[in-house]
C-alpha cells in the first residue's frame, strides 16, 4: 500500500502521479510495493541480497522502466543493488531516483548499487532523481553507485538530478567503454544549508572510436559543500570531455578535480571548470524589468540549471 506522503515523493522523483505503464518496481521502506513485468522486460528479485535483476530482451524498442525508491520512515537505513542487462539492438528508457521524507530525529539513508551491462548497439536513457524533505533533525543521506559496461556501438546518456532536500550524498559513477561506444552524462545539483555533496566520474574509453561527454551544472548556496570530481581515461584512439560550471552564493565552497589520463597517443581528452558568482549585470537586467533582487537570483539559478 502506498500512502499520501510516498506517493508525493513518487511525483517529486518520477513524475509519477498514478501506478505507469509497462515495467516497473516501486520500493517503500525497503519492501517492494509494486511490481509489473511484460514480455520484453523481466524484473527479478535478487535472493542473495535486497535488490532486483531487470532483464531486457535484444531488440525491444521504445519501452521504458520504473524503479523509485522511497523512504518515509525516520532512523531507515538500506544498501540495494540493481543489476540491468539490456539487450543488444534494445533501445529503453530507465526512470530511477530515490526520495526521503525524514521527519524524525534519527537518519535515513539509501545506498543504491547500480550496475548496467549494455549489449551491442543498445541505446539506453537513464534519469535518476535525488529528493528530500522533512522538519526534523534527522538527516536524509544519498550515497549511489553506479557502474556501467557498454559493449560496441552502444549509447548511453545518463540525467542525474539532484536539486532539494539531500543532506549528504557521494555519488560515484565508473563506466568502462568498448569500441564505438558512446557516454553522455548532464549532472544538475543544487545544496544548501549545511549540506555536503560530492561527484566522482571515472570513465575508461577503452574502445576504439569511444567517446564521453560528463558535464554538471551546479548552485552551491549558504554554508554547503560541493566537489566534483572527473577522471578521463583514454586507452584508444578516442574523445573525452568533462566539465564542471558552478555558481556560488553567500558562504558556500565549490571544489572542482579535474584528472585526464591519456594512455594513446590518439586519445583527445579535454577538461572544462568554471565557477563563479552571479553576475551582476544580470541581476541589473532582471530587476529593471520589476524583479526584486531575491526574485531575479531566483530564476536565473532555475534557467542555469534547467
Amino acid at each position: 500500500m502506498i500512502d499520501d506522503i510516498q506517493k508525493s515523493m513518487l511525483r517529486e522523483i518520477a513524475d509519477l502521479y498514478k501506478i505507469p505503464k509497462g515495467a516497473y518496481n516501486i520500493r517503500t521502506n525497503g519492501q517492494s510495493a509494486a511490481r509489473n513485468t511484460t514480455a520484453n522486460i523481466d524484473i527479478v528479485s535478487k535472493t542473495d541480497k535486497p535488490g532486483i535483476d531487470i532483464k531486457i530482451k535484444p531488440g525491444t524498442k521504445n519501452e521504458a522502466v520504473h524503479i523509485p525508491v522511497v523512504i518515509s520512515e525516520t532512523g531507515l537505513k538500506e544498501v540495494v543493488y540493481n543489476d540491468f542487462f539490456v539487450g543488444e539492438d534494445s533501445d529503453v528508457t530507465i526512470i530511477a531516483g530515490c526520495g526521503i521524507h525524514n521527519c524524525g530525529g534519527q537518519d535515513s539513508q539509501h545506498d543504491g548499487v547500480h550496475r548496467f551491462f549494455v549489449g551491442k548497439n543498445a541505446r539506453v536513457r537513464y534519469v535518476e532523481k535525488h529528493y528530500g524533505e522533512g522538519d526534523d533533525v534527522g538527516k536524509r543521506i544519498l550515497n549511489p553507485v553506479t557502474e556501467v559496461y557498454q559493449e560496441e556501438g552502444s549509447y548511453v546518456e545518463m540525467e542525474m538530478v539532484q536539486i532539494k532536500g539531500v543532506d549528504s550524498t557521494i555519488r560515484t559513477t565508473k563506466a568502462e567503454l568498448a569500441d564505438g561506444a558512446k557516454m553522455i552524462v548532464h549532472e544538475r545539483l543544487m545544496t544548501h544549508g549545511e549540506q555536503e555533496a560530492t561527484s566522482t566520474y571515472e570513465v575508461a574509453l577503452n574502445g576504439a572510436g569511444s567517446s564521453a561527454d560528463v558535464s554538471s551544472r551546479s548552485v552551491a548556496r549558504d554554508t554547503s559543500v560541493q566537489t566534483f570530481e572527473a577522471n578521463i581515461i583514454g586507452n584508444n584512439m578516442c574523445n573525452g570531455h568533462a566539465e564542471c560550471d558552478a555558481i556560488i552564493m553567500d558562504k558556500a565552497r565549490v571544489i572542482s578535480v579535474p584528472k585526464l589520463d591519456a594512455n594513446c597517443v590518439d586519445a583527445a581528452l579535454i577538461h572544462e571548470a568554471a565557477i563563479g558568482k552571479i553576475a551582476g549585470e544580470q541581476l541589473i537586467k532582471l530587476m529593471t524589468l520589476g524583479l526584486t533582487e531575491q526574485e531575479a537570483e531566483e530564476q536565473i539559478i532555475t534557467g542555469f540549471l534547467r
